[in-house]
């Protein structure tokens, strides 16, 4: 029962974050603190897990290629600032 509450009550809070982050960025972009592509490229990992969970079919095998292909995505993204770095592309 206590479970059910904690679990209930941190993804409440959860919510309450994502609500207010959101909420935040819109007003950054509409008064003009914040590029909209900067607050657009959250929206990356929501359309991978979208489209995983789309083609999988649940959630937990999309979570989880959604990690994945996130840590590719970092690691890339490393590799190529790294080489851009050390060759000043």
């Amino acid at each position: 029962m206590i479970n059910s509450i904690a679990i209930g009550f941190a993804l409440g809070l959860m919510g309450i974050g994502i609500i207010g982050m959101a909420v935040s960025g819109i007003r950054n972009v509409i008064n003009g603190n914040s590029d909209l592509k900067k607050v657009f490229i959250m929206i990356v990992p929501v359309i991978i897990f979208a489209v995983f969970y789309g083609v999988l079919g649940t959630f937990s095998e999309a979570g989880v290629a959604t990690m994945v292909v996130m840590m590719l995505l970092m690691a890339l993204g490393i590799v190529v600032t790294g080489t851009r770095g050390t060759f000043k592309f």
